[in-house]
């Protein structure tokens, strides 16, 4: 073969085989024992096949290396930096005789060794002079087990952080997850010695990063723990080595790395967990004739211990049964006894809490007289006795409203400064975490007989808050959220901490404004008034999201989409039952959906003369009485829509009926300390 032509080949293959790197460089790595990675230091693969970071010593470092570099830019679009993915399970076990330290990296960097780095918070990837210098080139994401970096000493830390050239985090957050399908934020503590999942993805035409943990066992979180905005085209050179560094200090830990996988331009392959290597949880070295020394020097002292430890707990369950009433909490519905409270929570356990709001965490749990479930909210108060007693006052009301369609209030406890109502438990959870979770992540379907029961359920409670019990009843904060389901897929509305109390024929004098951004009436935010009527504007949020299948406020393309106007814009450019949610599948009652879009509309009026009082809207709903918007129509066809969009359209219904109601800061469906004295 002619000299040129050898030449030619070989350049030929180069350039595809780098314009094949540079498109879909990936690897996956199901534990390391039959990998080559570039490492040094106190790195090592076990036997197991786990990837040793770091020793359980003082003041070592260990690195990890894809031994290929990765091409960050390609021809296409060279000014901006490849997207990537990677996706790693890491495990750090602290030494048994205190909390370890410092942490562990992933590392982009342009070598995959580094000129005199230095333990501890350094991460063995800096040093005292370079640490910050734009010279370095180097990307990490930290997982970070100790605070006190430039600070004097040295304290417990527990967080992610984002890192560009040094140790100086451009953004840092907790470690913490986010349960799918709830909105419970769950930390998750590294150093406890199980495994942790790691996502890290970058997109690099929009910018931005995400970072993504959870435990071993938990499926990858919908919402990353952190999301940035960094161009790191700005910092990263043409080709970067992928990998991991570790360090300890005077604190020590052994950092592990289980399994890691790797993708440029793509979504990193997920790894077989249950092939993963785990390793057990290390034990300092002991001697055992001191430890037997030891065990005999503690063992009176750790026996007169128990006894007492016995006896106090004896005492304390006497004193308990025993516990004191004052006179003004004997006039309150059920008090309940805080001991009864503890042991029904399993002693107020994390695990135990099922929702977590303004007002408090609310817990579950099971009675020991009886096995009834309850939802026990415990409430934090520094109050004076004379709130508590207005608190107590509103309490003995709300214990005797019951309805069918209302979480019953079964009791209360107050002990020392905690202040504990025992609510009904209701099974299915909130009525927005149904409506807004996807089927697949959901075993509870919303159809339109169900939501339609929803509505009228919900209404029917609302009537008798204003008008058949023995006082009106202001809710003031109705909202998908606080209406949880039962078992029947029933309704319950519950969350009374801002409702208010006022007999028939008086007038409300409320005047401070709190509720929830998107079901607040405009009259609200000018005269902080609340009334039936604020109700009723809320309840017709509560229609129009369950018809349209959206929340009041949604995000979409860098602007705030307001339901009612959304609803209305449908209505200008074709039809009002566009707006009806597309996961219904037009298995709807065409009548119904027409009533509950029209009187949705018609209660968010802006103009609270406009809305309908409960009774009224409680007719309509059992079709005991003909909406007016809908009377003397078509009886089909497209004429009939053109008929009922020109009826609500001249209602006034396009002037901005939420977006210009925006407070700019108010109590936002939580209660401050102070509602138990001057808001209540």
């Amino acid at each position: 073969m002619a000299p040129s032509c050898s030449f030619l080949i070989i350049i030929l293959f180069i350039f595809f085989n780098f314009f094949f790197i540079s498109q879909s460089l990936q690897f996956t790595y199901n534990g390391f024992n039959s990998s080559s990675l570039l490492q040094d230091g106190s790195s090592f693969i076990e036997p197991s096949g786990a990837l040793r970071l770091t020793e359980n010593k003082r003041n070592v470092m260990g690195h990890a290396f894809y031994p290929t570099p990765i091409p960050m830019f390609n021809n296409s679009t060279p000014h901006i930096a490849s997207s990537f993915s990677t996706y790693f399970v890491f495990q750090i076990l602290p030494s048994s005789a205190n909390r370890g330290g410092f942490g562990l990296a992933f590392v982009l960097a342009p070598s995959p060794r580094f000129p005199t780095p230095e333990p501890g918070h350094y991460l063995g990837i800096f040093n005292s002079e370079n640490d910050g210098s734009p010279s370095n080139h180097v990307f990490l994401v930290e997982f970070d087990t100790m605070n006190g970096h430039q600070e004097s000493s040295d304290t417990e830390g527990n967080h992610v952080g984002i890192n560009v050239n040094g140790m100086k985090s451009m953004a840092t957050d907790s470690a913490t997850f986010v349960l799918n399908g709830t909105r419970q934020n769950r930390e998750i503590i590294m150093e406890s010695g199980m495994p942790i999942q790691a996502w890290i993805e970058y997109d690099g035409n929009r910018s931005i990063l995400n970072v993504t943990l959870s435990p071993l066992l938990h499926p990858k979180p919908a919402t990353p723990l952190m999301s940035e905005n960094i161009n790191l085209s700005e910092y990263v050179r043409d080709s970067m080595y992928a990998g991991f560094s570790a360090a300890t200090g005077e604190k020590v830990s052994s950092h592990f790395i289980l399994g890691w996988s790797f993708k440029l331009n793509g979504m990193a392959d997920p790894l077989n967990l249950d092939g993963l290597p785990v390793m057990p949880i290390e034990k300092s070295p002991r001697n055992n004739v001191k430890a037997r020394k030891v065990l005999i020097a503690t063992f009176s002292a750790l026996l007169l211990f128990l006894l007492m430890a016995l006896g106090s707990i004896f005492l304390y369950r006497r004193m308990m049964k025993c516990e004191h009433l004052e006179d003004w909490e004997l006039d309150c519905p059920r008090r309940f006894r805080y001991w009864d409270l503890y042991k029904a929570t399993k002693g107020f356990k994390e695990s135990e809490i099922i929702g977590i709001g303004g007002f408090g965490a609310v817990y579950r749990g099971v009675l020991p007289a009886n096995g009834t479930e309850v939802a026990v909210k415990k409430i934090r108060s520094n109050n004076s006795m004379q709130g508590i007693r207005e608190f107590a006052a509103e309490i003995e009301s709300l214990g005797r409203l019951r309805h069918k369609n209302l979480v019953n209030l079964q009791g209360w406890c107050k002990h020392k400064q905690d202040l504990l109502l025992v609510y009904d438990y209701v099974p299915n959870g909130s009525l927005d975490s149904i409506l807004y979770t996807s089927k697949k992540d959901s075993n509870i379907s919303l159809n339109w007989e169900k939501r339609f029961n929803i509505i009228k359920g919900i209404a029917s409670a609302l009537l008798y808050l204003h008008e058949e019990w023995e006082q009106i009843v202001i809710h003031r904060d109705v909202k998908s959220s606080n209406i949880l389901i039962d078992r029947d897929m029933s309704p319950r509305l519950g969350d009374f901490g801002l409702a208010r109390f006022y007999d028939h024929g008086k007038i409300s004098h409320t005047t401070n404004v709190v509720g929830t951004i998107g079901y607040i009436a405009p009259e609200l935010t000018r005269t902080g008034k609340a009334s039936t009527r604020t109700d009723v504007f809320a309840f017709g949020i509560l229609l129009l999201e369950l018809a349209c299948g959206r929340a009041p406020i949604v995000s979409e393309l860098d602007r705030d989409v307001v339901l009612v106007d959304w609803v209305v814009e449908c209505m200008q450019i074709g039809s009002i039952i566009d707006a009806v949610d597309v996961n219904l599948k037009s298995d709807y009652v065409v009548e119904e959906m027409e009533i509950v879009l029209g009187l949705g509309l018609l209660c968010s009026h802006p103009k609270e003369e406009k809305r309908p009082n409960m009774r009224q809207l409680m007719k309509y709903l059992n079709g005991d009485e003909l909406l007016p918007l809908l009377d003397k129509l078509s009886s089909v066809g497209s004429r009939r829509s053109q008929e009922i969009t020109s009826r609500f359209l001249a209602l006034g219904l396009s002037e901005s009926i939420v977006t210009n109601a925006l407070p700019n800061s108010f109590s936002v469906g939580e209660m401050s300390s102070s509602s138990l004295d001057t808001g209540r």
